[in-house]
């Protein structure tokens, strides 16, 4: 079984909602590195929740009247390539191919057959 382990909020304007979510939720909101991307902390470790980021949206946001519109759930899994093969099997189709995250693991974005997009995330070895 995979849990969801991560979240991502896309974003047209990144440090907006990265203000917004620290003000609104008091998450705690900090780029990482020079990299386009925002580490979100939820709460303390010890408390249920997972921690998630903002990335950049990549294309215009949604119209007000679109249909429901997400954050991207993250599933950590033993085999990513393994859970492809699964996913497309079974109607799946890659919305971005597999790539390293630097002291992080595997991961890959997916859609389902509704094309709502997931990501799976294999761990880096601890």
């Amino acid at each position: 079984m995979s849990r969801a382990v991560h979240f991502e909020v896309h974003a047209t304007d990144p440090e907006r909602a990265a203000d917004f979510y620290r003000t609104v939720l008091g998450w705690t909101v900090e780029r990482r590195g020079d990299q386009d991307y925002w580490v979100v902390t939820t709460g303390p470790d010890d408390q249920p929740g997972i921690n998630g980021g903002i990335v950049r949206r990549r294309g215009p946001a949604p119209e007000p009247d679109a249909p429901v519109n997400g954050y991207v759930v993250t599933h950590d899994v033993a085999d990513i390539d393994a859970t492809i093969k699964i996913a497309l099997d079974n109607g799946a189709t890659v919305a971005l191919e597999k790539s390293t995250v630097e002291g992080v693991g595997i991961l890959a974005y997916l859609l389902d057959p509704d094309r709502n997009i997931f990501g799976l995330l294999q761990p880096e070895p601890a």
